[in-house]
Parts: C-alpha cells; structure tokens; sequence
C-alpha cells in the first residue's frame, strides 16, 4: 500500500490559500533566452542577447550529468496504527448517523462500516510506504532529506541513479527547519555534491532534481522568483520561492545553481490541486548547513535562547513609539532568570538589530537568534523611549517547551477602549479586586460588540498592564495615562495586555 507520507508537501496556509490562489497563472513555458516585451532597437536587442549568452545557459546537459549521479531515492516503510478513536467502548460506531441506530440499518453499520471494530483490529499494525528524494553531501554515504520524508520510518531504503540500492538509517532530524541526515551503508565512494556558500538573487536559473510520484530522476529548471518566504510552517520559515516544477515525492531533493552547487532543499509546493503549478519552496543552503552540520555532530540540533516573548512592529505602535518605520521586534516581556532579564532587556524595548544585522520583525529576531550556538555573546541593538541603546547578552540553550514556540509570532494589532473615553467600548476593574486575575493592572470585565474594542480583538478577561509606559491598577490611573497621551498629539497609544499566560502590545486608538 502506498501512503502519501514522506511525499511534497502541499502548502494550505489558511487565510494565505484565498490570497494565493487568486493569483493567475500565465504559463509554463520555459525558453533559455530572454523573453523581452515591449520595442527593442537592433543594437539594444543585439547587446541583450550578447549578454545572455555570456551569462545565461544554452541548456543543463553539462549541468545535469554532473549532478544527477549525486541525487537519490528515498523509499520509507512506516507502521502507521488506524485511529480508533471513532469507536465507543462497547465497539459501536460512533460516526454512524443517529437516524439509522435501532433500525435494520444499525446492524448494517456494524458489520461494514469503517468503525467496525474486528477489521480495524486487523489493520492496526499495516505498513505505509513513503517516497521521497535526496543528495549525498559526502563520499561516505551521508546524505540530506527532509524530516518528514523519513519521520516515524521503520526503514530506510535508497535507489542510487545508477538503480543501486542501499540500506540507510537516520543520524538526526530536525522538525523545526523539515531537515533530516541519514547515512548510506554500503559504499564509500558516492557522488556527492557541495552546498552554495553565496547567497542567490532572484532571477538566478536553478536546476530541480528529484524522485517526484516515485518515478525517480528527474530534472526540471526554473528561476528563483523569491526569497524569504513565510509559508506558516514553522517559526523559522525563509524560503527560498523557485517555479521549477517540483511535486510529490520530490520533498528533499536539491535545487542546484549553474555551477552545480546546492542552494535549497525542496520541502513545500502551494497547490490547489496536489499538482505542481510553478510554486515551490526551498530551505536555504545557508541553514541546510547549519543544521545538518549540528546533526551529523551531536545528532540534535541546539538553538540559542533570548528568554523574550516578541511581536512585531505594526504601524500603529511605530507610531506610538514615534518610529519613522514598522519594524523591529517589540518585546512584550522578557522572562525571569533568562539571559534576556539577565542583561537589563525590558518590555516595551524594539530590538532593531542583532550583531549589527538589522532584525524586520520579531520572526527576523527568532531566526538570527536560534543560528547563534548556546553560550554564544550577542549585541542587540534596542530603542527604549525613544533612545538608542546597546545591550550585550550571553546566550542560553533553548529549553524543550520553548523550543516548540520557539518565539514564534504572537503578535496582531489588536486595539481597544474603555469607559469615559470617547470612541472606546470596554468595562474595566482593578486586577487586585477579580479572583484569579493577580495583583497587576485592570480587568477588561466586559466589551461592547460594536465598539473597536470587540472588533480589533480585546476580550473580557483581558488583563491592561501598562499603558505609555505607564502602570495602571486603576480606572482612573487608566483614563489619566490615556487622556496624557491624547492631549500630548498622539492618535495611537501602547497598551501592554495579558491574555491567559501570554502578555502582548495593542496600539489603541485613540485619536
């Protein structure tokens, strides 16, 4: 039987889905010349295609022999358990439609339904086969995939290009970036190929490889289209966007420059259909590197820790802050004992750069951060109050709980109001007088359906800690900070929120 596991990932991305896939697709052909548009003089023209064949290929046979031999099949067998959890205790169907029990139908459900507990007793332990793709990065036999190409696999098996199959197993994973290092055993001398060590641009030819519906090599070329995409995946998404063909089965394959160099690993397609139409996603060379350096080491892969809960900068705090641009990391807090308190980082501080590398927002700041090795020192520059400020702080290991949050994006500009304020819709309370709610702030303990408040997201239970900078325990110290900030010019004004155990910035309105 074979399963869908360990084939392309297709990219469902929510709200993304309705925003993509309104794009229309204007075709597919590929031409390895310039497609120009518009009027072209002959000398203009002629320099263009001078250029082109200075620069640009004729075609990828050199290319494609030298490489190909590098690339492999990945083929997995995994022991995948049915759920049974549609099944009551006394062995009913649970998912048979409540109009048919107790009538001659029931009885119908039980025997041949997809719930009935004696088949799904027999399929419990059947065996799925997976296809994938990959490349070996050493003559010894070790060789790049993706994690969920060999997650949960029983075996490891690889085809070679030349039809040799070899026996592998799995050195390290890495769910957080999709990467996987497995070891061939069998030969120590493999064609391997090297990752690129120069960044690419947008609009370099690239070469795909791979084992796409389990048909083994084959060869696609495109362009890079894009670079840093965040596809939702996963707190450290970068893609690299390419539209060379890819689909299922070639999860893990390498996407090679001119020069024959690795500079992505093929791991998601955006895909109405489940088919390839020109959109794919690859991990960089750059953090393929890293990872798979950390895994063929120790096995694992540890990420610096910063101790902070971070959000981005949105217009309307920037403008609170009285920042030119939106952008910057906010942190919302910086966590006790973590080598971010430790170094005197406070919330409401915009982290702006990371060893001089200027940080967009806070999914920027995550991703410089986890590259960075445990004990690791780092300068961050930060504005506090409308000055600039630098801070350096010793890194720490990234524990296991928050290595799955990974200080993923947890901001939205959420914005509010309260009584006695015009053009605001909520109810407040001193947080030292509601049960549960601590000894810091007011109590959001209602809100109005048609104010702004409801509509940008506050709800009762909503915790104010601070508002400008300012801490409020009570109604009044509420409407003084934000009648302060009203009359000083301001249209928006920073408010710190607590919600359940995570603690934020809304940029209130409040002009």
């Amino acid at each position: 039987m074979t399963g869908s596991h360990g084939q392309h990932r297709k990219f469902f991305a929510g709200r993304r889905l309705a925003l993509l896939g309104s794009v229309a697709v204007l075709g597919s052909a590929l031409a390895f010349g310039p497609m120009g548009y518009g009027h072209f003089t002959e000398s203009a023209h002629a320099a263009t295609t001078s250029q082109t064949t200075q620069q640009g290929p004729n075609g990828f046979a050199d290319l494609v022999s030298k490489v190909k031999p590098a690339v492999i099949s990945v083929r997995v067998q995994l022991d995948e358990t049915p759920d049974v959890s549609m099944l009551s205790r006394n062995g009913e169907n649970e998912d048979m439609p409540n109009d048919f029990r107790g009538t001659p139908f029931e009885r119908f459900f039980q025997q041949f339904g997809e719930g009935n507990g004696q088949q799904m007793q027999h399929q419990r332990h059947q065996l799925i086969t997976g296809v994938g793709s990959g490349f070996f990065i050493s003559a010894d036999g070790y060789a790049v995939t993706n994690n969920h190409v060999v997650d949960h696999a029983k075996t490891v098996q690889v085809t070679t290009d030349d039809g040799k199959t070899y026996t592998a197993k799995v050195i390290g994973t890495d769910p957080k970036t999709d990467l996987a290092l497995i070891k061939v055993e069998g030969g120590s001398d493999f064609t391997f190929v090297n990752l690129e060590t120069q960044r690419p641009r947008i609009g370099d030819w690239v070469v795909a490889v791979g084992n796409p519906y389990g048909l083994g090599g084959t060869v696609t070329a495109g362009i890079i289209s894009a670079e840093g995409r965040d596809i939702g995946s996963g707190p450290y998404d970068n893609y690299l966007q390419i539209d060379a063909p890819i689909n299922k089965g070639n999860s893990g394959g390498p996407t090679f420059d001119t020069n024959g160099n690795v500079v992505g690993v093929n791991t998601a397609i955006y895909s109405p259909s489940g088919g390839s139409i020109g959109i794919g996603f690859d991990i960089p060379a750059a953090t393929v590197k890293n990872v798979i350096a950390q895994l063929k080491d120790k096995g694992v892969v540890t990420r610096g820790w910063l101790g902070v809960q971070v959000q981005p900068v949105s217009a309307g705090i920037a403008e609170s802050l009285g920042l030119k641009n939106a952008s910057g990391a906010l942190v919302d807090e910086a966590k006790p004992d973590t080598p971010a308190a430790k170094a005197g980082i406070q919330a409401g501080d915009v982290i702006t750069a990371v060893n001089g590398n200027t940080i967009k927002d806070s999914r920027a700041l995550a991703r410089e951060i986890s590259g960075m090795g445990p004990g690791s020192s780092a300068k961050l520059d930060i504005l506090r109050k409308g000055e600039q400020k630098t801070i350096t702080v010793t890194l720490a290991t990234m524990p296991g709980e928050h290595q799955k949050q990974a200080n993923a994006d947890t901001g939205s500009e959420d914005n509010g109001s309260v009584p006695g304020v015009p053009h605001l819709g909520l109810s407040v309370a001193p947080a030292s007088e509601v049960a549960g709610a601590g000894a810091k702030g007011v109590v959001i303990t209602g809100v109005d359906p048609e104010g702004p408040a409801a509509e940008h997201g506050l709800q009762s239970g909503d915790v104010i800690l601070d508002v400008a900078g300012q801490s409020v325990g009570s109604v009044s110290e509420l409407r003084s900070a934000l009648s302060d900030a009203k009359s000083g010019g301001k249209h928006d004004v920073l408010m710190r929120v607590k919600s359940a155990n995570n603690t934020h910035y809304v940029a209130v309105p409040i002009g």
